[in-house]
């Protein structure tokens, strides 16, 4: 099984090459690999002690970001050393404030893992979420370098728990200590005999309050929502926007919309303006008036949404007819109660909030028609749930303190 792990990380490098001919993500994932231990030895300082965090990506990073800032205030002391597997995550945080050294992560070999302890040399590891490298975590091992993973969440389906993973489950084990969001996790682990395991929560929801709190306000939706209910549609693709227009189109007057969608190409947004039958505006060239008289608002940039959200009553969060959902937690630290797809297994927080009357699942148009029309007619539905929404972020706060106290008290 290690041969096939190993022959599948090499088809992986093979597939992402030649994708870079084309594809600019992929060529990012090559070119900031490029004589990576070079640059390495080059920058990190020998002696220095050091903590390394590794993110898989911008989501795992926004969720570490509370315990990296916690770590920097408490232990100033230690340089810190960031590392990301995807672009999308090292292209949008490679300034990051808080860490001294920001690289990728190379490609998880056994030579490539042994390479890289030995020139970081790192006193404690703190891998988030979903990193598993099979290479990385038994070279650590090996070194004696202990190594922590938080925020995790495990599943019966993965290959750790198949006859045939006991090989990778013995890697997990490497862990000195890992700290999950939920019990069925820490049940699971329990259950093979793990007893280096904690439930902490989730730490994206001490940034997603910190967030939250530090949103700016948008001159621009005061202008657009006039005192009326304001639905936003938050990261939404093609498949949530086929659902999502129609009922738009239909919507009485009183009722506006803001579509940000995941993806602010020309060609997208020219996709969904052909599409739409209510008066709208684009948010990038937006005046006082047309915001005024538009019944939809279109955000085409990053970084607004969070702000966003600020304003509505109601949202949709897409992803959940592609990939999986996109944050549902943002939308509803400002109240916002919570529609989405059908793909939201793998977090926690839609199971929490779905129970708690905070969230609900569509799985096609008429359900969503249904329970749009359920918050937006009925005052009372729509304001426990908003309460249920804001009371399940600030009542699930503080693992980030829980996990930093583990580690340094």
């Amino acid at each position: 099984m290690r041969w096939l792990y190993n022959l599948g990380i090499l088809v992986y490098y093979l597939l992402v090459r030649i994708a870079s001919i084309r594809n600019e993500k992929a060529r990012k994932w090559i070119e900031g690999r490029h004589d990576i231990f070079k640059r390495l030895s080059a920058t990190i300082i020998p002696g220095e002690p050091l903590l390394w965090f590794h993110a898989s990506s911008l989501g795992e990073f926004e969720q570490g970001r509370p315990v990296i800032e916690a770590i920097r205030k408490l232990k100033p002391e230690y340089k810190i050393l960031l590392t990301f597997f995807s672009p999308s995550g090292y292209e949008l945080r490679k300034n990051y404030e808080h860490a001294d050294y920001i690289f990728y992560l190379p490609l998880d070999t056994r030579k490539n893992a042994k390479r890289f302890i030995s020139i970081v040399k790192p006193e404690k590891v703190f891998f988030i979420k979903y990193e598993f490298w099979y290479h990385f975590l038994t070279q650590l091992k090996e070194a004696g370098i202990p190594t922590y993973i938080f925020s995790a969440l495990f599943r019966p389906s993965q290959i750790f728990f198949k006859p045939w993973g006991k090989w990778y489950l013995n890697a997990i084990a490497s862990y000195e200590h890992i700290f999950v969001q939920n019990q069925s996790s820490y049940d699971l682990l329990l259950k093979f005999n793990f007893k280096n395991v904690s439930m902490s929560g989730d730490t994206r929801l001490d940034r997603v309050s910190e967030i939250s709190d530090a949103a700016p306000l948008l001159q621009k939706l005061d202008f657009f929502c006039q005192g009326e209910k304001v639905i936003v549609a938050g990261s939404t693709w093609k498949e949530d926007e086929d659902l999502l227009i129609p009922y738009i189109n239909k919507s009485p007057l009183g009722r506006k919309f803001v579509i940000a969608p995941h993806e602010v190409t020309p060609q997208n947004l020219d996709r969904i303006v052909n599409v739409l039958e209510k008066s709208y505006v684009l948010y990038s060239k937006a005046t006082k008036e047309s915001l005024i008289k538009a019944e939809v608002l279109i955000v085409d940039g990053y970084g607004y949404l969070v702000s966003v959200y600020r304003y509505g009553k109601l949202a949709y969060v897409g992803g959940g007819f592609t990939s999986g959902i996109h944050s549902i937690l943002e939308p509803a630290a400002f109240g916002l109660p919570v529609i989405f797809g059908t793909d939201y297994h793998k977090f926690q927080e839609a199971y929490d909030m779905i129970n708690l009357g905070a969230a609900i699942c569509i799985s096609n148009y008429e359900e969503l028609e249904s329970r749009m029309d359920t918050f937006l007619s009925n005052p009372k539905i729509l304001k426990d749930a908003s309460t249920c929404a804001v009371d399940y972020v600030d009542q699930n706060r503080g693992a980030s303190k829980e996990i930093v106290k583990y580690l340094f008290s």
